[in-house]
């Protein structure tokens, strides 16, 4: 029989370097170190993401003011333009109707002068404003110093002016004394007053029995010293106060008439 033998195998221990084994902690603690580092950074971003949030949110909110702002201002633009045109057609109408105005006034002025000569055009003075006649005749061509009576000469040119107060036969006609304001020494007349609604009374009742003007559309009226044309502190200024005036109104549907018969003008 063949003698079994034992055989014996040295036994070897597996080791790891020691090396090998410092190294991958070291790996492991610059990977937890950065992982630490990114969520540090995730943490930073995501709050700033937060106010980026907030801040676009208060932009969107100011953007949003901005534009209902500017359409309110857009309206109201919108409004301002409309009263603006508006206004301009309302001024272009005014002014139409001025011009028709006008041109009326200068056809009435020619109608009433044209029957005075050169010397008695000195002592009248006619004027239309806006569709009333003013003629205003002058003192000493109606009446003596501090007397009421009219003189003889003067009845032609009131007969002349009685002609155009009856070519306007609708129209009322108010005859109005005037003075200066130095007081008035006669013993039968109290004061200008007195003296202005005389000399008034005087012209409406020559107007109606000398030339047969309606007296129901008559009127006459004392202004006194109260209603001056010029100063009182010199001869030339007192001599224009003392004055008696004739205005001849039209009524207002008249006198509407009378700016739709105007003539156009440029």
């Amino acid at each position: 029989m063949c003698e079994q033998k034992q055989i014996h195998r040295p036994s070897v221990a597996l080791r790891q370097p020691s090396g090998i084994v410092c190294e991958s902690q070291e790996s492991l603690g610059a990977s937890a170190s950065r992982a630490q580092t990114l969520d540090q950074l995730l943490a930073e971003a995501r709050a700033r993401n937060e106010e980026l949030r907030k801040d676009y949110d208060q932009v969107q909110h100011t953007l949003n003011r901005a534009l209902d702002q500017n359409s309110q201002g857009n309206a109201n633009i919108s409004k301002l333009v409309d009263e603006i045109n508006a206004s301009n057609r309302y001024i272009q109408q005014l002014v139409a109707a001025k011009s028709r105005s006008d041109s009326l006034n200068l056809v009435l002025t020619s109608n009433l002068t044209r029957s005075l000569s050169g010397p008695e055009l000195k002592d009248v003075d006619v004027k239309v404003l806006k569709g009333v006649v003013y003629i205003s005749l002058a003192d000493n061509m109606l009446f003596k110093s501090g007397s009421y009576n009219i003189n003889p000469q003067a009845m032609d040119i009131l007969g002349k002016i009685a002609k155009i107060i009856k070519d306007y036969k609708d129209y009322s006609v108010l005859v109005e004394g005037n003075t200066d304001n130095v007081p008035i020494s006669k013993t039968n007349i109290r004061n200008n007053w007195d003296l202005s609604a005389l000399r008034a009374s005087s012209v409406v009742q020559a107007l109606q029995d000398k030339f047969g003007v309606d007296p129901s559309r008559l009127t006459a009226g004392g202004r006194g010293e109260y209603n001056p044309v010029a100063s009182n502190s010199d001869a030339e200024g007192r001599q224009l106060n003392r004055r008696t005036q004739i205005i001849i109104t039209p009524e207002l549907n008249q006198f509407l008439e009378l700016i739709d018969k105007a003539p156009d003008t440029d």
